[in-house]
């Protein structure tokens, strides 16, 4: 199941919700989200846009 530091949720009235630290997984129907809120299931969604910020690599 993917992290994201960040994911934003572009619904179809092009509004936004944002969720920070969340685990999530996409299907046909929508998203399922996995927060410090709880579970979130949202089935309006027109994209998404997932951050992960990553430490660098020394080399």
């Amino acid at each position: 199941m993917p992290h994201a530091d960040t994911l934003t949720v572009v619904h179809h009235d092009d509004t936004r919700t944002s969720y920070t630290d969340v685990r999530y997984q996409l299907h046909r129907d929508g998203i399922r989200i996995w927060s410090a809120d709880g579970e979130h299931a949202i089935t309006d969604i027109l994209m998404t846009h997932a951050y992960r910020q990553r430490e660098a690599r020394a080399s």
